[in-house]
């Protein structure tokens, strides 16, 4: 018990020294731009059978690509959002239904803010949600 503590204290100290995944880092230090607001809904929401995500700010990223629940990790620099770590439902979908998000790995926001361009792995846009 003695050994367990310090160790358990140190884990502690190690994991406080992480930043969130989606908070990108000061203009200043990285002597890039600001980075652009992607933290909320993005896509038909009110709709189940529309693709949709939401990022939140604690850097998890969840949705649907209107048939499977998506959800895994966002960081961002610049107007450049990373996914990684995403996990998908496999549900049986309707026959066609597009379910294109799934293949999501990157996305851009637009200047203006009120589109998302999701590219798959290969970075080949797949498709756009708008805000």
């Amino acid at each position: 018990m003695r050994l367990l503590l310090p160790v358990l204290a140190g884990a502690l100290l190690l994991s406080a020294c992480g930043n969130d995944a989606g908070v990108s880092p000061d203009p200043g230090e990285s002597g890039g731009s600001p980075a652009a607001d992607v933290t909320g809904t993005w896509g038909d929401v009110d709709n189940p059978d529309a693709p949709s995500l939401d990022f939140s700010p604690d850097g998890r990223v969840s949705g649907t690509d209107g048939c499977n629940r998506l959800m895994g990790h966002w960081s961002i620099s610049g107007n450049h959002v990373t996914l990684r770590d995403m996990a998908t439902t496999l549900m049986a979908c309707p026959p066609g239904m597009d379910t294109w998000l799934a293949a999501g790995a990157a996305a851009d926001v637009d200047v203006d803010g009120g589109a998302l361009r999701i590219y798959d792995q290969a970075g080949t846009e797949i498709g756009v949600l708008e805000r």
